[in-house]
């Protein structure tokens, strides 16, 4: 029997990816209007709301916990259990690298949210179908409305914090403590800030249209179905009160919980002579000492910085150009001031434009 998305089945639904898909919209009994806009892309919008959230997963066709997690909201909303009151987009992205459990077919999906891509393989036909949906759904919130993007990953190596954020480093100023208190609130485990612009699905998001977010990873990776989603309950109910309450961003209790870092250096693999001085499984936020040689290419020894360094998503076997690792410190900032993620500059109270 073929999976109805009337009967809550976004997930299969997508899975089956029809090669001519037909747009098409309906109220709820619950007074939503649901759309399904695109494969694998759901809008919900209540009767009356400005704040506009966008909770995605699937970039990497081998993260499935972020893929459950989403189409259990599209069900619950769709079968009238939960009812948001704010602008909503559920996205579970790249159906064809999800059925192969791989990360992705031909390109890394979360490198091309940068503008519009020649359409020369499917993740850069997808990267353009995403950006568009975002800047369609974003478009009709009015300026100063709360925007929020929440990217759903799991990692692909063991790690020392098992949940973690990485918030996108932006040209403009964005007080990103309402997004610490959402992750706390999640009980994530260490919260990262970035240093550099990237081409990622967050920072699209929130250097071109404003929002507040990050790419959340979950766990580590597994097959379909086989995740322990208790572990993930917190962010799941958490991601649900903003969903129900129409205002996220006022600030309540100091977090207790995260670990934060910040991203000191990007080191990228240039050429295929690049290569790491340690194991390619290691863990992320494996520890190294003042002095300790991380990487080599070439004549070029990358070693860790003073104080140490941590670092994350090591991964030799990247294509040229790409990033092989994230370097990081612990960041400590006072709560009672704002917090911007500044480019090429540590995060602070004063946006470094």
């Amino acid at each position: 029997m073929t999976a109805s998305i009337f009967d809550g089945h976004f997930l299969q639904c997508t899975l089956d990816n029809p090669l001519h898909f037909e747009p098409h919209s309906w109220l709820t009994d619950t007074g939503l209007r649901i759309s399904h806009v695109a494969n694998g892309v759901l809008e919900i919008l209540p009767h009356d709301s400005e704040t506009s959230i966008i909770i995605s997963s699937g970039i990497h066709g081998d993260e499935t916990a972020p893929i459950e997690l989403v189409d259990r909201l599209a069900s619950d909303i769709i079968t009238g259990k939960l009812v948001p009151k704010v602008r909503l987009l559920l996205i579970i992205a790249h159906p064809q690298a999800i059925l192969a459990h791989t990360r992705f077919i031909e390109e890394n999906l979360n490198r091309l949210f940068n503008g519009i891509n020649e359409e020369k393989n499917e993740e850069r036909a997808l990267a353009n179908l995403y950006q568009h949906c975002v800047e369609a759904f974003f478009a009709p919130a009015p300026l100063g409305a709360e925007r929020w993007h929440f990217d759903l990953h799991s990692a692909i190596r063991n790690s020392a914090h098992y949940m973690f954020a990485v918030v996108p480093a932006t040209s403009h100023p964005c007080d990103i403590r309402p997004l610490i208190q959402v992750l706390d609130d999640a009980e994530m485990n260490a919260v990262m800030f970035s240093r550099t612009p990237s081409s990622t699905f967050s920072w699209f998001s929130c250097e071109k249209f404003g929002a507040i977010g990050a790419t959340l990873e979950m766990g580590r990776v597994a097959p379909l179905y086989q995740n322990d989603m208790t572990e993930f309950e917190p962010l799941r109910k958490t991601l649900c009160n903003m969903l129900v309450q129409d205002k996220n961003s006022l600030l309540k209790k100091e977090p207790t919980r995260l670990e934060s870092y910040k991203v000191t250096r990007t080191i990228t693999k240039y050429t295929d002579h690049f290569s790491l001085s340690f194991s390619d499984d290691a863990a992320n936020f494996t520890q190294f000492d003042t002095g300790e040689l991380l990487a080599q290419e070439g004549g070029i020894e990358y070693r860790a910085a003073e104080g140490g360094e941590a670092v994350v998503f090591p991964n030799s076997k990247v294509a040229n150009g790409q990033r092989a690792c994230l370097m990081v410190q612990s960041f400590s900032y006072d709560w009672s001031k704002p917090l911007y993620v500044n480019i090429d500059a540590d995060p602070g109270p004063l946006h470094i434009g």
